[in-house]
């Protein structure tokens, strides 16, 4: 079946939604099946310019499992390891960490159906999961939460909210997915605790989810912005 294509103006809407003016960040790709390499490799840049960013998730997104870029300012220092170019990164080489994050601007949310891993949904699970996004939504403006930006991870949903935090914020982050994952998880749906960390890297938006084959049940599909405050 044919697969789903990466749409470079959706890439270029997140990133401006993500980044502020002059921003570093860093693209890396996942299991990237490259020519002359045995097995796939991830690839890593950094990036004040984004239309070259989006570029280079373009070039090689289509033969990655997955493209991702970090939420949070990193130093600037870094653009020097890749400037505004992927390379492959190796055993040896340096990743962004924690350590380099100047501050927290989002608290994210990530909704994933329960399913195996290593899948992509189905319809009815991707849904769900959708819809639970929204009701979260809705649940935490009426207590007094800013509005988020509503994402569709292409197998879950996304719920990004704007914060102004330091790195080290004492697992403030941590605790409060915590909270949520115990307000709102089921046997359906549940939200990833794991991503409290400054340096956690986020599905691109306008880029393909490729999780296992895209099978008729459970397809690959475009990761994208839902909703905007």
């Amino acid at each position: 079946m044919k697969g789903v294509q990466q749409h470079r103006p959706e890439v270029l809407r997140a990133l401006d939604l993500f980044a502020e003016p002059g921003q570093v960040v860093e693209l890396r790709l996942l299991k990237v099946q490259c020519q002359g390499q045995r097995f796939p490799v991830t690839m890593s840049g950094y990036f004040d310019n984004l239309k070259l960013l989006a570029d280079n998730a373009s070039r090689y997104g289509g033969d990655a499992k997955g493209v991702y870029v970090t939420l949070n300012p990193v130093n600037p220092a870094l653009f020097a390891r890749a400037a505004n170019r992927l390379r492959t990164a190796g055993k040896t080489d340096s990743l962004t960490s924690d350590a380099d994050i100047i501050k927290r601007r989002w608290l994210p949310i990530d909704l994933d159906p329960v399913r195996p891993s290593d899948i992509s949904s189905t319809d009815q699970e991707h849904s769900l999961a959708v819809e639970r996004a929204f009701q979260i939504r809705e649940e935490l403006r009426q207590d007094r939460w800013p509005d988020p930006i509503v994402g569709d991870s292409g197998n879950g949903a996304h719920l990004l909210y704007p914060v102004e935090l330091p790195t080290s914020d004492d697992g403030l982050v941590k605790r409060c997915l915590r909270a949520l994952a115990l307000r709102f998880d089921d046997d359906r749906v549940k939200i990833d605790q794991t991503v409290f960390n400054p340096a956690r890297i986020w599905k691109l938006y306008g880029t393909v989810s490729r999780k296992g084959d895209s099978v008729r049940e459970r397809p690959h599909r475009l990761a994208r912005v839902l909703e905007v405050p």
